[in-house]
């Protein structure tokens, strides 16, 4: 019976031992320590891919390899980023200087074309440098990336004898759509008469102005001579309803002048014709590089060649276009006349 209780009381302080604080831990395999998601159970590290973002910016204007555009016309970002995760998203942030001007918060789609993709637009209301931040913030799934780009906003005022990018991009625009104009950098004579001849092809009379609407519609890329006789070749073709002039190869045309058509007392003969008599210099008349292709009709510099129809019957062009007019004809190429 005394061994019993000796026991007994042996049992009970074990017990209070292993109750007490600082007690010892239960050995690995028994008790509580083996119940999973007990205090200090150590989980695995979560896997996070590692992504990479591309941003570009598709139909910009590039003037001297710098991006450009002007106050209030959208530009489109579009940003690329692999691996495609689902559920992910970035964030946007643009700045005109340090003027935020736009933060937008986009979720990635799946690209066909493998990882994902993002579109967002930027319009900055002034001109300056802008910078783009598209931002992906650290996820469980994915690693934080972040990608940067920066363009410029052109200031649109300028005058006679401005250069800078803005003329630069103007006459840029003007050349693509075929206006004929040696692109100087500076806003010269030359550029008033190509704007004069772009709003005459678009119909809005005779103008050598650089106004908003003229800007957008040259961004655009509004506009075109359409070219009624393509099965002429190396031709030149005279719109006298548009007063202008084209020279075209087949049905692309090369160059657009403006011209003076004759007056309506001696009005310019309609029809096709070839050209059959050459004449550089000047003439007594004051003809300069003519090109004649019936009879005293010729295509010929003049000085004036105003903005309405003004000659003898001739089609005259301004006194700086008549050389490269003149120098493109040759002996046989096809004129056509038409209103």
């Amino acid at each position: 019976m005394f061994r019993d209780r000796k026991r007994a009381l042996a049992l009970s302080a074990a017990a209070l031992l292993a109750c007490a604080p600082g007690a010892a831990a239960a050995t690995p395999g028994t008790g509580a320590a083996s119940i999973p998601g007990a205090a200090g159970a150590t989980s695995p590290p979560a896997t996070r891919a590692q992504g990479a973002m591309g941003l570009r910016l598709p139909g910009v204007f590039v003037v001297h390899r710098q991006v450009v555009t002007v106050p209030d016309r959208g530009l489109k970002v579009t940003g690329v980023v692999r691996p495609y995760v689902p559920g992910q998203w970035v964030t946007v942030r643009a700045f005109v200087g340090r003027r935020l001007i736009k933060r937008d918060r986009l979720r990635i789609k799946p690209s066909r074309r493998g990882g994902g993709r993002f579109t967002e637009r930027v319009t900055s209301p002034r001109a300056g440098a802008v910078t783009v931040t598209v931002t992906h913030a650290r996820t469980l799934q994915q690693v934080g990336f972040q990608s940067v780009r920066r363009y410029a906003v052109l200031d649109e005022r300028i005058g006679s004898g401005s250069r800078g990018p803005f003329v630069a991009l103007i006459q840029q625009r003007l050349a693509a759509l075929h206006l004929f104009l040696p692109q100087s950098g500076v806003y010269d004579g030359a550029t008033g008469l190509a704007l004069d001849a772009y709003h005459r092809m678009l119909g809005w009379g005779t103008s050598q102005g650089l106004g908003g609407a003229t800007i957008s519609a040259l961004l655009n890329g509004r506009g075109h001579f359409h070219i009624r006789f393509p099965g002429h070749g190396h031709h030149a073709e005279g719109n006298l309803g548009k007063q202008l002039l084209a020279l075209a190869d087949g049905g692309a045309v090369r160059y657009i002048f403006p011209i003076s058509s004759g007056k309506p007392s001696t009005p310019t003969v309609l029809g096709d014709f070839r050209v059959y008599q050459r004449s550089p210099g000047y003439l007594p008349d004051g003809m300069y590089y003519s090109s004649f292709f019936i009879g005293g009709y010729a295509i010929h510099g003049y000085d004036p060649a105003p903005d309405f129809p003004a000659s003898h019957g001739c089609m005259r062009l301004p006194i700086a276009d008549a050389i490269p007019a003149y120098r493109w004809l040759t002996f046989g190429n096809w004129v056509d006349v038409y209103n």
